[in-house]
């Protein structure tokens, strides 16, 4: 497992690139595409904020886990950005775990205007969506990646509805126009179709894989200071970029990880607001 000591920002994709050559797995636990990881190969770099560092070895299967937040547009958008320049993308090398709850419009929306109302004490969020999406998470409203596997009425069904509940509180708590939430369901039908492929049963497939003893890397995003719970509360992320959020990310017991890297800088940085000494 590979952590991030401090705030983030400590070189974790670079640790997670030289250590992947040894690896036949490489899987994300947490968080969303407000990570960021640049990887530099020979002249080129590459930054990626979904798909974990692992996906530039050519040997290397990646999984995105079931405690992830994903916005399908932007993974898409890596995608076909790490495709042109010659990285091979298909089902047999990324698998995105069907609990991965899916980062959706209104969650943008929802995100700003809380940043918004919030004035001078706002959080410093990245506006992604993020904080929005483990809200719907937690409240059981969240519309996970394995729902794309569904007819797509049924489908289309759930975004309409998740859609017009949100309107009521971007309309009547912060003043914003209605999003449409046709054209929503529409584009995700669309995400849907090319996603669908990808989806997987990630801790299945994670159980199999340390029982053939396969070498598992499993990288994280973030780090210590900003895990909900032991981090520099409020000023936080909405996940566990520490160590118990491996097992509840990958759905791996805690007797099956053998060794933990800690990643720290000589100097800090922070993303956001909040204390920092």
């Amino acid at each position: 497992v590979i952590l991030g000591a401090q705030w983030g920002d400590e070189g974790k994709g670079k640790i997670t690139d030289l250590l992947a050559a040894e690896a036949d797995i490489v899987a994300r636990f947490a968080g969303g595409d407000n990570a960021g990881h640049t990887v530099i190969v020979g002249e080129e770099h590459f930054a990626l904020h979904l798909i974990p560092s692992g996906v530039l070895n050519a040997e290397t299967r990646c999984f995105l886990g079931g405690a992830m937040v994903i916005n399908p547009k932007k993974l898409l958008a890596e995608m076909d950005g790490l495709a042109s320049r010659g990285i091979q993308i298909s089902p047999e090398r990324i698998g995105v775990s069907g609990l991965a709850h899916l980062i959706m419009p209104y969650h943008l929306a929802l995100d700003g205007a809380a940043e918004a109302a919030r004035g001078g004490s706002a959080l410093g969020t990245t506006k992604r969506g993020i904080g929005p999406a483990y809200t719907d998470k937690a409240a059981r409203t969240g519309i996970r990646a394995q729902e794309m596997l569904r007819p797509p009425d049924e489908f289309a069904r759930r975004i309409q509805e998740q859609v017009m509940a949100k309107n009521l509180v971007l309309r009547e708590v912060y003043g914003q126009a209605a999003l449409d939430p046709e054209a929503i369901s529409d584009e995700y039908l669309g995400y849907a179709d090319r996603l669908r492929p990808f989806v997987c049963d990630v801790a299945a497939e994670m159980g199999s894989a340390l029982r053939a003893g396969s070498r598992v890397l499993a990288e994280g995003a973030q780090g210590t200071l900003l895990d909900l719970d032991h981090g520099s509360y409020p000023y936080v992320t909405s996940s566990y970029p520490t160590i118990g959020g491996v097992c509840i990310g990958l759905g791996v017991g805690p007797q099956q990880i053998e060794r933990v890297v800690g990643v720290v800088k000589a100097y800090q940085t922070r993303v956001g607001a909040g204390p920092m000494p």
